[in-house]
Protein backbone atom coordinates (compact mmCIF):
# COMPACT_ATOMS: atom_id res chain seq x y z
CA UNK A 1 0.00 0.00 0.00
CA UNK A 2 1.52 3.58 -0.81
CA UNK A 3 2.00 6.08 1.50
CA UNK A 4 -0.86 8.33 0.14
CA UNK A 5 -3.45 5.43 0.29
CA UNK A 6 -2.22 4.33 3.73
CA UNK A 7 -2.90 7.94 5.04
CA UNK A 8 -6.11 7.88 3.03
CA UNK A 9 -7.28 5.03 4.90
CA UNK A 10 -5.73 6.44 8.62
CA UNK A 11 -7.90 9.52 7.95
CA UNK A 12 -11.05 7.29 7.39
CA UNK A 13 -10.38 5.44 10.57
CA UNK A 14 -10.08 8.58 12.77
CA UNK A 15 -13.31 9.99 11.08
CA UNK A 16 -15.22 7.35 11.79
CA UNK A 17 -13.53 6.71 15.32
CA UNK A 18 -15.65 7.60 18.53
CA UNK A 19 -12.72 8.62 20.42
CA UNK A 20 -8.95 8.23 20.06
CA UNK A 21 -7.20 5.64 17.98
CA UNK A 22 -3.51 4.92 19.96
CA UNK A 23 -0.72 4.87 16.96
CA UNK A 24 -0.15 1.35 18.16
CA UNK A 25 -3.03 0.22 16.85
CA UNK A 26 -2.91 2.09 13.49
CA UNK A 27 0.77 0.52 13.17
CA UNK A 28 -0.67 -3.27 13.64
CA UNK A 29 -3.51 -2.12 11.33
CA UNK A 30 -1.30 -1.05 8.85
CA UNK A 31 1.77 -3.30 9.39
CA UNK A 32 4.25 -0.31 9.65
CA UNK A 33 6.09 0.62 12.80
CA UNK A 34 4.68 3.72 14.89
CA UNK A 35 7.20 6.27 13.61
CA UNK A 36 5.61 5.19 10.10
CA UNK A 37 2.45 6.29 11.75
CA UNK A 38 4.10 9.29 13.63
CA UNK A 39 5.90 10.70 10.16
CA UNK A 40 1.63 10.10 8.46
CA UNK A 41 0.14 12.06 11.14
CA UNK A 42 2.42 14.94 11.06
CA UNK A 43 1.86 15.16 7.03
CA UNK A 44 -1.80 15.44 7.85
CA UNK A 45 -1.23 17.67 9.84
CA UNK A 46 0.59 19.77 7.14
CA UNK A 47 -2.56 19.06 5.15
CA UNK A 48 -4.44 20.81 7.45
CA UNK A 49 -6.04 18.13 8.93
CA UNK A 50 -6.57 18.94 12.97
CA UNK A 51 -5.47 15.76 14.13
CA UNK A 52 -4.61 16.46 18.27
CA UNK A 53 -2.47 13.69 20.22
CA UNK A 54 -4.01 12.48 23.50
CA UNK A 55 -2.39 9.88 26.12
CA UNK A 56 -4.98 7.53 24.77
CA UNK A 57 -4.11 8.33 21.11
CA UNK A 58 -5.03 10.54 18.04
CA UNK A 59 -8.36 12.42 17.28
CA UNK A 60 -9.63 14.01 14.09
CA UNK A 61 -10.87 17.29 15.05
CA UNK A 62 -13.92 17.95 12.67
CA UNK A 63 -13.17 21.60 10.99
CA UNK A 64 -16.23 23.75 9.82
CA UNK A 65 -18.71 21.54 11.22
CA UNK A 66 -21.57 22.78 9.77
CA UNK A 67 -25.34 21.81 9.94
CA UNK A 68 -28.82 21.96 8.76
CA UNK A 69 -32.18 20.81 9.25
CA UNK A 70 -34.13 18.25 7.03
CA UNK A 71 -37.69 17.49 6.90
CA UNK A 72 -37.97 14.28 5.20
CA UNK A 73 -40.81 11.71 4.92
CA UNK A 74 -40.52 7.81 4.09
CA UNK A 75 -41.79 4.64 5.13
CA UNK A 76 -40.13 2.35 7.17
CA UNK A 77 -38.95 0.21 4.45
CA UNK A 78 -36.80 3.27 3.07
CA UNK A 79 -34.90 3.93 6.33
CA UNK A 80 -32.10 2.33 5.72
CA UNK A 81 -32.03 3.95 2.27
CA UNK A 82 -31.96 7.40 3.36
CA UNK A 83 -29.52 7.34 6.25
CA UNK A 84 -26.69 5.57 3.72
CA UNK A 85 -28.16 8.28 0.91
CA UNK A 86 -26.95 10.85 3.78
CA UNK A 87 -23.82 9.30 4.89
CA UNK A 88 -22.57 8.29 1.16
CA UNK A 89 -22.91 12.24 0.07
CA UNK A 90 -20.19 13.20 3.24
CA UNK A 91 -22.78 13.56 6.21
CA UNK A 92 -23.39 13.13 9.77
CA UNK A 93 -27.10 12.42 11.17
CA UNK A 94 -26.76 13.82 14.03
CA UNK A 95 -30.53 13.32 15.69
CA UNK A 96 -34.10 12.69 14.59
CA UNK A 97 -36.84 14.57 15.62
CA UNK A 98 -40.49 15.22 14.89
CA UNK A 99 -42.93 18.20 15.76
CA UNK A 100 -46.06 17.13 17.34
CA UNK A 101 -49.09 19.66 17.77
CA UNK A 102 -49.41 18.75 21.35
CA UNK A 103 -45.77 17.46 22.66
CA UNK A 104 -44.26 20.25 20.62
CA UNK A 105 -39.97 18.71 19.48
CA UNK A 106 -39.28 15.39 20.64
CA UNK A 107 -35.92 14.22 19.52
CA UNK A 108 -33.29 11.49 19.81
CA UNK A 109 -29.65 11.47 19.16
CA UNK A 110 -28.44 9.21 16.04
CA UNK A 111 -25.11 9.95 15.68
CA UNK A 112 -25.18 8.14 12.29
CA UNK A 113 -21.76 8.68 10.28
CA UNK A 114 -21.30 5.58 8.15
CA UNK A 115 -23.22 2.94 6.92
CA UNK A 116 -22.43 0.36 9.36
CA UNK A 117 -23.81 3.05 12.03
CA UNK A 118 -26.76 3.30 9.53
CA UNK A 119 -27.12 -0.54 9.62
CA UNK A 120 -26.72 -0.68 13.37
CA UNK A 121 -29.59 2.01 14.01
CA UNK A 122 -32.30 -0.04 11.70
CA UNK A 123 -31.29 -3.60 12.77
CA UNK A 124 -31.94 -2.26 16.18
CA UNK A 125 -35.46 -0.93 15.08
CA UNK A 126 -36.05 -3.91 12.98
CA UNK A 127 -35.27 -6.09 15.50
CA UNK A 128 -38.23 -5.07 17.97
CA UNK A 129 -35.66 -2.92 20.45
CA UNK A 130 -37.86 0.11 19.55
CA UNK A 131 -40.09 1.69 16.73
CA UNK A 132 -39.42 4.88 14.96
CA UNK A 133 -40.15 7.92 16.36
CA UNK A 134 -41.85 9.74 13.29
CA UNK A 135 -44.65 6.67 13.47
CA UNK A 136 -46.17 9.28 15.73
CA UNK A 137 -46.30 11.90 13.24
CA UNK A 138 -47.78 9.97 10.14
CA UNK A 139 -43.48 9.17 8.95
CA UNK A 140 -42.91 13.23 8.85
CA UNK A 141 -39.44 13.65 10.65
CA UNK A 142 -36.60 15.69 11.22
CA UNK A 143 -32.68 15.33 10.84
CA UNK A 144 -29.93 17.77 11.77
CA UNK A 145 -27.42 16.89 9.24
CA UNK A 146 -24.02 18.00 10.10
CA UNK A 147 -21.20 18.04 7.29
CA UNK A 148 -17.53 19.97 6.36
CA UNK A 149 -18.70 22.17 3.91
CA UNK A 150 -22.06 24.25 2.35
CA UNK A 151 -21.32 22.08 -0.49
CA UNK A 152 -21.28 18.69 0.83
CA UNK A 153 -24.96 20.09 2.80
CA UNK A 154 -26.16 21.36 -0.72
CA UNK A 155 -25.52 17.88 -2.46
CA UNK A 156 -27.44 16.29 0.59
CA UNK A 157 -30.21 18.16 0.23
CA UNK A 158 -29.90 17.60 -3.73
CA UNK A 159 -29.94 14.07 -3.21
CA UNK A 160 -33.10 13.83 -0.48
CA UNK A 161 -35.14 15.85 -2.78
CA UNK A 162 -34.13 13.85 -6.22
CA UNK A 163 -35.77 10.34 -4.26
CA UNK A 164 -38.78 12.12 -3.17
CA UNK A 165 -37.56 12.22 1.05
CA UNK A 166 -37.72 16.29 1.45
CA UNK A 167 -41.40 17.81 2.24
CA UNK A 168 -42.19 21.67 2.95
CA UNK A 169 -43.03 23.10 6.32
CA UNK A 170 -46.84 23.22 7.56
CA UNK A 171 -48.11 26.81 9.16
CA UNK A 172 -48.27 25.35 12.64
CA UNK A 173 -44.63 24.53 12.45
CA UNK A 174 -42.09 26.61 13.92
CA UNK A 175 -39.25 27.31 12.46
CA UNK A 176 -36.78 27.54 15.21
CA UNK A 177 -37.23 23.37 16.66
CA UNK A 178 -34.28 24.31 18.82
CA UNK A 179 -35.83 27.43 20.73
CA UNK A 180 -38.66 24.90 21.32
CA UNK A 181 -36.76 21.51 22.26
CA UNK A 182 -34.60 23.46 24.91
CA UNK A 183 -37.59 24.54 26.49
CA UNK A 184 -39.43 21.19 26.84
Amino acid sequence: MSGEKRRENLLKILQESDGAVSGTKLAQNFQVSRQVIVQDIALLRAANYDIISTHKGYILQIKGNLQRVFKVKHSPEKMLEELNLIVDCGGRVEDVFVYHKIYGVVRVEMNIKSRRDAKKYVDGINGGVSVPLEQITSQYHYHTVSADSEDTLDEIQKELDMQGYLVALRDYEPVDFWSNAKND
